[in-house]
């Protein structure tokens, strides 16, 4: 039978997550693969550590709707939501607040994130002690089965990360999404929370989102930021056109931004969502891209950059 970690093991974790080290942690949905969600290092490892290395937004988890509210802007109706089902297995997906801190990588450069406080006293306990938002998608290699106990976690990564043993959870199954449109509820993906029971609480309709939504969150399958330039992708800038480069890049005249003049895959990714907001800022018709090795962390830029440059309706 676990027994849950005592206060110490509480701060050492904590210790951990603010040093920028990963800690996976049981909520009553899953296990999740704790960062602390303002240090975009930290976020990128967990893509690294789940072996396929794809940039979506992910839940940042907080330890109370004060520290939420320091992330973000809830409406009337969104903090209605919160006050009754947090904690709880509901993400609300809310415009993030000027300020905010939090990484880059960790909303996949969008203006919004889903935020959670999760119903366990672990998780609670360790998000009070950090005293910092983490990001944690799901603590399993990516294509493995969520895991729900301590030794799934540990299995399933070899002992490589650190658990803390929080039992069994209780609910199975992620949390449900939901965004807030003026009085409208939107559900992005079910989860462990029905919408019939959302439904009930609120008196209301809550409406699905539509196939071939824009994404605004974890469990939704379009491109996640689409700049409002055309993107051409492994190629030479031209006259006119803003330039993201890449390691050694040729002189160039235009608006340039370079991912990693050292040609390294990690600052690269830490910059990937930033620079592309900054070269659309400049109003450029047409962003071309350096190519980028297809290799780590290169699999996560490319797969960025592609669905950024998908053709649009």
């Amino acid at each position: 039978m676990s027994t849950f970690p005592d206060d110490q093991a509480i701060a050492e974790a904590a210790a951990s997550l603010r040093a920028g080290k990963l800690v996976a942690f049981p909520t009553e949905t899953v296990y999740g693969l704790g960062a602390d969600a303002t240090n975009p290092d930290a976020v990128l490892s967990i893509y690294e550590t789940k072996g396929r290395p794809r940039f979506n937004p992910l839940i940042a988890h907080v330890a109370d709707l004060e520290m939420a509210e320091t992330l973000a802007v809830f409406s009337p109706l969104a903090k209605k939501l919160a006050e009754k089902f947090w904690p709880g297995p509901l993400s609300i997906v809310v415009p993030l607040r000027p300020g905010h801190g939090l990484a880059d990588v960790a909303t996949a450069g969008l203006d919004t994130v889903a935020l959670r406080m999760p119903d366990h006293p672990v998780a609670l306990a360790l998000l009070r002690a950090t005293g910092r938002p983490l990001s944690a998608p799901s603590a399993n290699p990516s294509g493995k089965l969520s895991p729900t106990t301590a030794e799934q976690v540990r299995r399933g990564f070899g002992g490589k990360v650190p658990v803390l043993d929080g039992g069994a959870c209780k609910a199975g199954v992620e949390s449900t999404i939901v965004a807030v449109d003026g009085e409208t509820i939107i559900q992005l993906r079910a989860g462990a929370l029905a919408r019939e029971d959302i439904e009930k609480a609120f008196g209301r309709k809550v409406t699905r989102a539509a196939k071939g939504a824009k994404i605004s969150a974890p469990g939704m399958l379009l491109s996640h930021y689409a700049p409002n330039a055309a993107m051409r992708l492994d190629t030479a800038p031209e006259p006119g056109e803003a330039f993201l480069a890449f390691g050694e890049a040729q002189p160039f005249t235009g608006e340039t931004r370079n991912l990693s003049p050292a040609a390294d895959l990690h600052e690269a990714a830490r910059n990937l969502f930033s620079m592309l907001h900054e070269l659309d800022a400049t109003g450029a018709q047409t962003i071309a891209v350096a190519p980028i090795p297809h290799e780590g962390l290169g699999e996560a830029i490319n797969d960025r950059l592609q669905r950024a440059a998908a053709p649009r309706e």
